[in-house]
């Protein structure tokens, strides 16, 4: 991939990362589990709202780091395409695989609705509005990341086993 393209690239996602991470931290700090139960009372309610919780951090964790990361890469004073190739990568297989697979499994992706103007998040039980909200917000963000990232997918890593190096 030519450097302009990394370089391009790399500045497109942090500023993604950027507005995913102040939504999910904006979410996180106003909202703790008991007061996202006091506002759905359900019985597996507490279960769904832990996992969801837990989900988000990691997913703002993830998201914080490859944004530094992209920052350092791209206030080096000679870009070094090679490290933010690598960092490109692990957004893909961090913070992409991280939105879209969650540990918990609080929501998930049905493909059937990405193409038909609906939202494709679906929630295994249906959260507060402002939680519903934030997750379908981020959503987009990852959605466009993903695609921005694709071929740090696989063609990535196949390129540098044919270049001998890891």
């Amino acid at each position: 991939m030519p450097s302009t393209n990394v370089k391009s690239l790399s500045e497109s996602t942090r500023d993604k990362l950027k507005h995913a991470i102040g939504q999910l931290e904006s979410f996180l700090n106003q909202h703790a589990l008991p007061q996202l139960l006091t506002e759905d009372q359900d019985n597996e309610a507490e279960l769904f709202y832990k996992g969801l919780l837990s989900d988000l951090r990691h997913l703002l964790v993830f998201s914080e780091v490859a944004y530094e990361k992209l920052g350092v890469a791209l206030r080096r004073p000679n870009f070094d395409d090679d490290f933010a190739a690598r960092i490109l990568y692990e957004v893909y297989h961090q913070c992409v695989n991280a939105f879209f697979y969650p540990k918990n499994e609080c929501y998930s992706e049905d493909g059937r609705y990405a193409y038909t103007g609906q939202d494709a998040i679906r929630f295994r039980k249906k959260p507060i509005r402002v939680a519903r909200e934030t997750v379908l917000s981020v959503s987009k963000i990852y959605e466009e990341l993903r695609d921005d990232l694709s071929y740090y997918e696989s063609d990535y890593m196949t390129q540098r086993r044919m270049q001998g190096q890891k």
